[in-house]
């Protein structure tokens, strides 16, 4: 699946089939925020909300892929994400497009 954040793929006609979505919500381990609580006390980077936004993104955009797949879909256009804080630890990530068909 191709998946571009352009609005257009060079050399292809699109067909939109709507838009494609995927979320995910991540926390980490009490432990981990206790540690990464106090390291925001001393400055530098949380390495571990680092770790969780990147699992975040990756599990929230495999998903976009997935629903774009079950509307036959080729690729997925003008990608995009959001995230939020749920709670304390806890970070959701929203990736979203536009699911395309290729076209002659």
């Amino acid at each position: 699946m191709l998946v571009v954040t352009t609005d257009h793929i060079t050399g292809k006609n699109l067909e939109m089939l709507g838009i494609a979505k995927g979320t995910a919500i991540l926390t980490k381990h009490m432990g981990k925020d206790f540690i990464s609580s106090i390291k925001s006390m001393t400055g530098g980077e949380l390495t571990e909300y680092t770790k969780m936004t990147e699992e975040s993104r990756e599990l929230a955009t495999d998903r976009m892929i997935l629903d774009a797949e079950k509307a036959g879909a080729d690729a997925v256009v003008n990608v995009r994400f959001t995230s939020s804080e749920v709670m304390p630890g806890a970070s959701e990530m929203t990736a979203y497009g536009t699911a395309v068909k290729f076209v002659d």
